[in-house]
């Protein structure tokens, strides 16, 4: 199941970003880790979370009329609630896991919010805020910062200092370009690259391997994720394949603060190698 949902989502990302549906691929990508997912039926979910908003709603024109009904249909009807206490898991990272739970991390819990918003034509981004994946609400005359994480409350640019400073410890100050809209393509690769993050630290390399194969599907020359492919391949007894991607990497990217590292790793693998011949 893993290569034909993998296939699938390949066959989505040749599309054009506005045409990528991103909860069927955010599904796809659960779906190696859950090969009877039905995706459909999730989908189906999200159609009628979004009916039973919409009977809610009446002033259309009204953002924070809109946003509150989101709100309070989301958070106090159905009670999903951002994942502070098994942050890393990861389960939080899939969303058929996060809508059958109704918890997760905050790119997650975003996701839900932005395909029930634009069901009901709500004009939502994805926000990829440093540290904290956020949404916003653009009327065209303004844009409203919202952290669904936490109830979809409505941020400030205070707020948005204070969520770099839960991150960073007072190292990075707020700019306006940290809230730019984000592609459908750059959530699926932060999805993924939180998944990556957590195999990673449980040396399951098996699945952080996938992950950064998915990832390389969305999009196919981040030099950092062929870095850290061929890193992972060596780790799983795949040297050939390992050693092309590394030396690929040091060959393209001849300037990376990590080239003299890697071509370290590289020399340290071809005298192990040898030494087994």
């Amino acid at each position: 199941m893993g290569s034909l949902a993998r296939q699938r989502l390949a066959a989505m990302m040749s599309k054009p970003d506005e045409a990528v549906n991103l909860a069927e691929a955010a599904l796809l990508v659960a779906q190696e880790e859950y090969p009877n997912l039905d995706i459909a039926s999730y989908l189906h979910r999200l159609n009628g979370m979004a009916d039973e908003v919409g009977k809610r709603l009446r002033l259309r024109d009204d953002p924070f009329r809109n946003i509150e009904a989101l709100n309070t249909y989301l958070f106090d009807d159905l009670k999903f609630t951002g994942n502070a206490e098994a942050y890393h898991d990861p389960r939080n990272s899939f969303l058929n896991e996060v809508l059958d739970r109704r918890t997760g991390i905050p790119i997650t819990i975003s996701t839900v919010y932005l395909e029930v918003g634009w069901r009901l034509g709500m004009p939502l981004h994805g926000v990829g805020f440093p540290g904290h994946f956020l949404v916003k609400y653009s009327t065209g005359k303004e844009e409203i910062v919202l952290d669904p994480f936490h109830r979809g409350s409505i941020l400030t640019e205070q707020d948005c200092q204070d969520r770099l400073d839960q991150v960073y410890d007072g190292r990075v100050h707020f700019r306006p370009d940290f809230l730019a809209a984000a592609s459908k393509r750059q959530i699926l690769i932060r999805i993924l690259a939180n998944l990556k993050k957590i195999y990673v630290a449980a040396k399951d390399h098996r699945r952080a391997l996938a992950a950064v194969e998915r990832i390389l599907v969305i999009d196919s020359i981040l030099a950092p994720e062929i870095r850290d492919r061929g890193i992972l391949r060596m780790q799983l007894d795949q040297a050939p394949q390992g050693i092309a991607d590394l030396e690929w990497y040091v060959t393209t990217n001849p300037q990376a603060e990590d080239v003299e590292e890697v071509r370290k790793r590289l020399r340290d693998w071809r005298q192990a190698q040898a030494s087994l011949n």
